[in-house]
């Protein structure tokens, strides 16, 4: 590892980096191998620290604030903060590689994606993409057709920057196959293991546990409406969001006797919180088009802890999940939910049969260390191209 000691990545987030399990994992694989990684985050909220050093990935929060705007005036309030941010980034960038200069640029998110360009630009360095969601899907909810079409035409143009473009799952793989004409390399959001051997949980009731982003997409209310007062079932909520949206989760927890909200939890305590759970709830609203395809978090998480995971059926999550056997699929409605829940309340079996059967897929397949060797292929790869190709 000689020749990496003095390698250096900036990673490049339109978020805080708070609670982005990908971002801190793929950053503690770069680390482990002799990287040095550095994160450049947007703080709009103000919430995070200036500076951190979180196990050792060196962070910079930029506190470019974004006030609530409503109606048209929103997009273009929040394209201005935007551009005022990546005007920041790109000087702090600048500043941090007079001081020790970086080798690799990595950028999470299509609107981090131009700054990234910009800096490959100034210092020959090569650009990765790591994509997870479909950005032009993302503002078809809040924009007119018309100018959300304009994204999918900016990310195609961007694309052509980019020297490694990674995703993750085969339907992404082949968005960009089709649109861009782009090869990828699928990096999977899988977990370590927290244990080789099935590890039964010991709850006196069924409990059914989501810890993620906390929004309305999520179908938390859809959980609430559902869970509560079910008798001999509990509900653990836990995450980060919109301080509104959390404020009602709250009101909604506290008037229910077998719900609980715990909020923000470390990365370090979701997969030991996972295990003490029954069941992981993962019920995406398909309405939602990144939703639909989208490969989240809370997969990996009850595959790595030997956990059931309740999804929604005719998603891809869903499918993934009654392909493997690790949980059930069901559909979005409320009787659909509640029958689920009854039926893995009342039936321990069926509960420990889809445990293990996810627990077995972890180890055979989904988790992290068949992940990581392919991010460090990359990298070992963009290492040995001449310099500014």
């Amino acid at each position: 590892m000689t020749g990496k000691l003095q390698m250096r990545v900036l990673m490049l987030v339109s978020s805080p980096f708070i609670t982005d399990p990908r971002i801190y994992n793929e950053a503690q694989t770069l680390i482990k191998a002799g990287y040095g990684v550095t994160v450049l985050a947007w703080d709009r909220e103000k919430n995070a620290m200036v500076q951190q050093d979180m196990d050792g990935i060196e962070i910079f929060r930029l506190r470019i604030r974004v006030p609530f705007k409503y109606g048209i005036a929103k997009v273009p309030w929040h394209a201005f903060h935007l551009a005022a941010w990546q005007c920041e980034a790109y000087r702090t960038a600048l500043r941090l590689n007079k001081q020790r200069p970086f080798s690799f640029i990595h950028c999470y998110f299509l609107d981090t994606l131009p700054l990234g360009i910009a800096l490959k630009r100034k210092w020959k360095a090569p650009l990765v993409f790591d994509v997870r969601d479909i950005y032009g899907n993302m503002l078809q909810s809040t924009l007119p057709a018309p100018l959300a079409r304009l994204f999918f035409s900016l990310e195609k143009k961007l694309l052509k920057y980019v020297d490694s473009l990674i995703t993750v799952s085969e339907i992404m793989s082949k968005y960009f196959e089709d649109s861009a004409g782009r090869t990828t390399t699928i990096i999977m959001n899988c977990k370590r293991l927290v244990s080789s051997e099935y590890q039964p949980p010991a709850n006196s009731k069924f409990t059914l546990l989501y810890i993620g982003t906390l929004h309305k997409i999520r179908s938390l209310d859809l959980l609430f409406s559902v869970a509560a007062g079910l008798p001999d079932v509990d509900c653990v909520i836990g995450g980060i969001g919109q301080p509104g949206y959390i404020s009602m989760l709250q009101e909604q927890a506290g008037r229910s006797n077998n719900i609980s909200f715990i909020g923000r939890v470390p990365f370090a305590e979701v997969l030991k919180i996972t295990q003490t759970s029954d069941a992981v709830f993962c019920m995406l609203d398909p309405g939602d088009i990144n939703s639909k395809i989208g490969m989240p978090n809370k997969l990996f998480e009850a595959m790595a802890c030997g956990r059931l995971i309740i999804c929604t059926r005719g998603t891809y999550s869903g499918d993934f999940v009654e392909r493997e056997g690790t949980g059930l699929a069901v559909d979005y409605s409320e009787a659909a939910l509640r029958e689920a829940i009854v039926s893995l309340r009342d039936n321990r079996e069926l509960r420990e049969n889809l445990g293990r059967n996810a627990l077995r897929a972890a180890l055979t397949r989904y988790n992290w260390p068949n992940e990581e060797k392919k991010l460090l292929e990359i990298y070992a790869g963009l290492q040995d191209r001449p310099k500014g190709r």
